[in-house]
């Protein structure tokens, strides 16, 4: 692997795993390199000043952490929401190109299938299903 760089990722898209949302329901989409500040001042504005009643923080990878963070951050601030709590898998691809080719030969990529963790968490003001698996209470 050392003759080989990442050259592109991507995350196969999926529905969220909650049945009957709105359409209009705001979708935080946490990555790795996302500022937990800025994340937060957007979600409380949605919140609070639009008067969103849902919310749904979904995170892969090493985003997980941080997701669950945010999530923390929003039920201390604002108190009284339902969550429920959906733990699944992502496949995401990634190419890798060969450094080194063979002189005249054909440049060969390598394409990795990587299934990684993901986390998609709903925080709601309106009660939620409590026999629903992951719902916790406010």
């Amino acid at each position: 692997m050392e003759n080989f760089r990442k050259v592109r990722t991507s995350e196969e898209e999926s529905p969220l795993p909650f049945p009957d949302l709105p359409p209009d329901v705001v979708e935080m989409k946490v990555k790795e390199g996302s500022k937990i500040r800025n994340l937060m001042n957007f979600a409380m504005a949605q919140m609070e000043l639009k008067g969103s009643r849902q919310i749904v923080f979904s995170g892969c990878g090493r985003a997980v952490t941080k997701t669950i963070t945010c999530v923390e951050i929003m039920k201390r601030k604002l108190g009284g929401l339902h969550q429920v709590t959906k733990v699944r898998y992502k496949t995401v691809l990634e190419v890798w190109e060969n450094q080194d080719p063979l002189p005249g030969g054909p440049a060969q990529n390598l394409t990795v299938h990587k299934n990684v963790p993901s986390i998609c968490i709903l925080l709601s003001r309106d009660p939620l299903d409590p026999n629903q698996t992951g719902y916790q209470p406010p």
